[in-house]
């Protein structure tokens, strides 16, 4: 039975690397030191929101819906996902945020709740 790959030593908490490659055709076994991805180092969770995050484009609206949460703990998941990933935050005042307006109009046509709305308009 295969198991997921764990990307951290569960007694010490250091990075793990893999050390035999084996094929389950002909039982060939290859030895050496293989690097994981960065995304085997993530935990089950950041992994889970990785995945629904991509499989979403990037949609928070629906990000929110299908994982149950609210605005602000989806932006601080994937604020902790960047950081698992060893990228930096990107500086938000750098970012074109949405004016009032676009707040407003997307409220109206019901692209996004009120209590979103109320959030997104403490941030501008």
């Amino acid at each position: 039975m295969n198991k997921n790959v764990i990307g951290t030593c569960p007694v010490c908490g250091e990075n793990l690397t893999v050390s035999v490659l084996t094929c389950d055709g002909c039982n060939t076994s290859i030895h050496g030191s293989f690097n994981l991805s960065k995304f085997d180092y993530l935990s089950t969770a950041q992994q889970e929101f990785a995945f629904v995050f991509i499989k979403n484009g990037g949609n928070i609206k629906l990000i929110e819906k299908e994982l149950n949460i609210s605005y602000p703990t989806v932006k601080k998941n994937l604020d902790d996902l960047i950081n698992a990933l060893g990228f930096e935050k990107i500086n938000e005042t750098l970012v074109d945020k949405p004016s009032k307006e676009d707040i407003y109009k997307a409220l109206k046509n019901g692209e996004i709740t009120f209590d979103e709305a109320e959030e997104m308009l403490k941030e501008v």
